[in-house]
């Protein structure tokens, strides 16, 4: 056969997928037909008889129109099966022949899936075909041992000032995002998006409405946003199986992507609403509802869902999980849970969102758990210095704002209010941009080193620089106008000439 010819009939071998993930599968796929029928409909759950199936499983329903549905058990009814559909509910009707898919839920996944959108199920919406590439792989992983998670050692940019400045986070490092709503957490997922280090990025968009998504992918995301990343989309209109599965179906991506040895970058918004699409399954299955309404299973898979993430000796996942917070009450059970779960919480304020300060990132109640071991001694300190003036400043922030403080009382205020505008142009930045981790350190850095003179004379437009204007040890007197006389310079009236005279003797 010659050269030609062998290239002409040469096989493209798919690549395959990782051994342990393929053992987990198998042990889970069914490899018989086990079927039933729908015995009852009671709100939004099926009951099935004549059949047994594993909590988590994937059962397909046909009805009587020959049109098919996807459900997942959620629960039972004694030994019957509950199941709750993953779409639209409509035209069931009992006896309606039930049959088992999967023991666990499956989807394809490769590095050709960048640049595409799909739902919950894996299956595009973008109106393209899924590449002929892609591996099967396990939407319900177990989460990497404890043992298999080596130190976060490395840095990420971000791109946002305010977080690599004032709460830097390494790769690997999973934290939440907490905001009311019309914050402005969108805004900043994209900004992760665009300005981020990371090889991949996996977007899990949960609950939104859904004239957001196209919104979110045009103008948040952008065209070389979207060319690395993969964006799962469950809209509110969606049953809540299908946005619980949403958030594992993104995951598993991540975690395909990390076991391939990337860094990956995995942003779900927002992990409440997977919160309360679980509430919805967990009340229907019978579960007793607890704090708010919510059942013990809604806190049981927090931690499965965050656990899944971080990094292990293949690569790392860098997850950002939005919290929306119920009447800006940031103790409320989701909010509070995720807090303990995660590595650190960058809050949004409603307050800097009036002021105009875009990102609206609270740097004072927000935290890094992993700055301190990510960072130089040098730049620690820096940080610290910083968060001493932004601290100062809001505790005296009334005395100042009413005019009741007098320059010059207290050195530490005098600091503050020299530092707040720097300070507040710093941690502000457009939507469109990217700033380099090395220049944003540089900037703090040169701040925290700059006199306080210099300070006020290049807020008051003048030209100084850090070397060339020392610290003054007082605060500056306030000019007087030039065309202003001095009262030394006035004419003197004969009764004040003579009472200077008597005070002279």
């Amino acid at each position: 056969m010659t050269s030609q010819a062998s290239q002409r009939f040469s096989l493209k071998i798919p690549p395959l997928p990782d051994a342990d993930a393929a053992s987990e599968m198998i042990q889970r796929s069914t490899t018989h037909q086990v079927r039933g029928r729908v015995s009852s409909v009671i709100g939004e759950t099926l009951e099935i008889e004549g059949m047994t199936a594993p909590i988590g499983a994937i059962c397909e329903l046909t009805m009587s129109d020959e049109t098919t549905m996807r459900g997942r058990v959620i629960g039972f009814r004694g030994v019957r099966p509950v199941l709750a559909p993953m779409e639209r509910l409509s035209a069931v009707s009992a006896g309606d022949p039930v049959r088992l898919i999967d023991r666990s839920a499956k989807l394809r996944v490769g590095p050709s899936l960048c640049g595409r959108v799909i739902d919950a199920f894996g299956d595009p919406i973008d109106g393209r075909p899924l590449p002929s590439d892609l591996i099967p792989v396990d939407a319900d992983r177990s989460p990497p041992e404890s043992l298999d998670r080596p130190p976060i050692d490395t840095i990420l940019q971000t791109g946002v000032r305010a977080i690599d400045t004032m709460l830097t986070c390494g790769q690997g490092q999973r934290l939440g995002i907490f905001a009311g709503s019309g914050v402005g957490k969108s805004t900043l997922l994209g900004m992760l998006a665009r300005g981020s280090a990371a090889d991949k990025i996996v977007i899990g968009m949960i609950g939104e409405r859904g004239r957001e998504v196209q919104e979110f992918i045009n103008r948040c995301l952008g065209e070389a946003g979207l060319a690395r990343s993969v964006v799962v989309v469950a809209t509110s209109d969606r049953p809540a199986a299908q946005r619980v599965s949403a958030a594992w179906t993104a995951t598993a991506i991540a975690e395909t992507f990390r076991d391939q040895g990337q860094n990956v970058l995995l942003l779900l918004d927002s992990v409440t609403r997977f919160a309360m699409a679980q509430r919805e399954l967990g009340l229907a299955a019978g579960e007793p509802p607890t704090t708010r309404g919510y059942p013990p299973s809604v806190f049981n898979m927090l931690p499965r869902l965050v656990e899944r993430t971080g990094r292990t000796t293949k690569g790392s996942i860098t997850a950002f999980y939005t919290v929306l917070v119920e009447g800006d009450d940031n103790n409320e059970p989701i909010a509070d849970t995720l807090r303990g779960l995660l590595d650190g919480h960058i809050m949004l304020s409603r307050e800097l969102t009036a002021q105009a300060q875009w990102p609206p990132i609270d740097v004072l109640e927000s935290l890094s758990r992993l700055q301190p071991h990510l960072i130089t001694a040098e730049m620690s300190s820096t940080v610290s210095t910083a968060r001493r003036h932004l601290s100062m400043y809001r505790r005296n922030a009334d005395l100042i704002s009413i005019g009741a403080y007098r320059a010059g009382s207290d050195p530490n205020i005098d600091a503050a209010i020299a530092m707040r505008e720097p300070m507040k142009m710093l941690l502000t930045q457009t939507a469109d941009e990217i700033a380099p981790l090395e220049q944003s350190h540089l900037q703090l850095t040169q701040l925290m080193q700059m006199p306080i003179g210099a300070l006020n004379a290049a807020m008051a437009g003048q030209q100084a620089t850090p070397t060339d204007v020392p610290a003054p040890t007082a605060s500056p007197a306030k000019p007087q106008a030039a065309d202003k006389p001095r009262a030394a310079d006035l004419p003197r009236t004969p009764s004040q000439t003579a009472k200077d005279q008597r005070i002279l003797s």
